[in-house]
């Protein structure tokens, strides 16, 4: 079934240029040096900027949602606490979805298959906060050691269903659930995946005296972070199966709080952001699509759509040479974006067994890099894209294509998939919807 909308933001195949293109001196994780040369050489252009956000736009955003992360005392401020009572409830409600009858899969999951009778009310004012308030919120509590691979996944689901239903799509083969991890043993079978952020660079430590022999391997895995991006989706959740040895904090940006700083000191770079001609590469067959970084979505106000790696390629996803490149001004606005995120960030240590959870068009989200354990503590992450359909955002009409393709009744969701235990490596680097970053 084709898309009803007249795809906005359609992909479209170039011709071949005449000259060269020449592209920006800018990386997927970005270097401030070169970020702050690059605002001193355009400044010293005498370029004619606007002076004012453009006309319909706010000049500030006067909301909950606007915070930085020095605002939040402890992780108290938004750390959801499961209870003893909780955890009972929500074994049986699991208990309740397996009993049902008939041959029933983790779609079946919703509110009413997954009853928690005291639990449920209070989620849904966690869902209230994740779309009116601060945007973001985590589950504490559950303990994925007790469960098997299949109810971990349905204890999830049934949890984040009281927040917010709906699930998206999350790859053209109908995927509903990605297992997020490394693939350090998967090169040997997939063949090299240079500089892929779940790739990992080996490491050889040095020897220790054996007066201070410990139980730590001598070689370790490290894996490269990811710069701060929005996923496709509404609402974006990670639950925690497991956590790296060393590393892997989660960092989550208030969008509001980036667009304020912005349209404070630089509202012309509003403009850039808001116009439709940023390149983002479809890395399939030299197609790429435009539109904007930032969206007005209704009466919520200004938010950001976007990931770097489409806009400036990486070394595991480079660009088609056919692929138009972005401008410096261009360029300027999006390390602006990243280098701000970067400051008023709240940085979060999950613990195995946290639900994070938040809104995707309400943040900008960031993971550091990260140490993997040899035989345990190795990070490994279950990601749903989700949807409250009664609190929604509603969708700006340069997104309706990549929303209707995570939550829309299309061709590539009849079958379904749910990869219970892992998702395949390839993922990773091969597919557009399997990496956000």
């Amino acid at each position: 079934m084709a898309c009803p909308l007249a795809l906005a933001s359609s992909p479209v195949t170039p011709e071949k240029p005449s000259e060269p293109i020449i592209r920006p001196d800018i990386d997927w994780i970005p270097s401030y040096k070169v970020y702050k040369d690059r605002v001193e050489r355009l400044a010293a252009l005498g370029l004619d900027r606007p002076t004012a956000v453009p006309e319909g736009w706010p000049t500030q955003i006067d909301a909950e949602r606007c915070w930085s992360g020095s605002d939040f005392k402890s992780e108290d401020d938004y750390v959801f606490r499961l209870t003893a009572d909780d955890i009972v409830e929500v074994e049986a409600g699991l208990a309740c979805f397996k009993a049902l009858p008939g041959d029933l899969n983790p779609d079946d999951v919703n509110p009413t298959t997954f009853p928690l009778p005291t639990l449920g009310p209070r989620l849904v004012e966690v869902s209230k906060t994740i779309h009116e308030g601060r945007d973001f919120a985590v589950l504490r509590g559950l303990e994925p050691n007790k469960y098997s691979s299949m109810d971990n996944i349905l204890i999830y689901l049934g949890v984040t269903s009281h927040i917010a239903e709906t699930r998206g799509m999350q790859d053209f083969d109908g995927r509903m659930i990605l297992h997020i991890q490394a693939v350090v043993e998967d090169i040997k079978k997939h063949g090299s995946m240079p500089n892929s952020p779940y790739v990992a660079r080996a490491q050889v430590r040095p020897p220790l005296p054996l007066s201070m022999s410990t139980n730590r391997p001598n070689r370790i895995h490290s894996f490269i972070p990811q710069p701060f991006h929005t996923d496709l989706c509404d609402v974006l959740s990670l639950y925690a199966l497991d956590v790296a040895a060393y590393g892997g904090e989660s960092f989550l940006a208030s969008s509001a709080k980036i667009y304020n700083e912005i349209a404070r000191t630089r509202p012309d770079i509003i403009h850039v952001l808001a116009k439709d001609d940023w390149p983002f590469d479809e890395f399939y067959q030299s197609q790429y699509h435009t539109r904007p970084l930032l969206h007005l979505f209704g009466p919520h106000g200004p938010g950001f759509q976007f990931s770097r790696r489409p806009l400036t390629g990486s070394h595991f996803s480079p660009h088609h040479p056919l692929v138009p490149a972005m401008t410096e001004i261009q360029a300027e606005a999006l390390d602006t974006v990243y280098f701000l995120a970067k400051q008023h960030a709240v940085e979060i240590v999950l613990r195995k067994g946290d639900i994070q959870i938040f809104n995707n068009f309400a943040m900008l989200h960031a993971r550091s890099s990260f140490v993997d354990g040899e035989a345990e503590s190795k990070r490994h992450m279950l990601r749903l894209w989700l949807r409250n359909e009664e609190r929604k955002w509603p969708v700006p009409r340069a997104l309706e294509r990549l929303s209707w393709e995570c939550y829309g009744d299309h061709e590539w969701r009849k079958n379904a998939v749910w990869d219970i235990e892992r998702s395949p490596p390839e993922l990773r680097v091969k597919y557009r919807r399997a990496s956000c970053a």
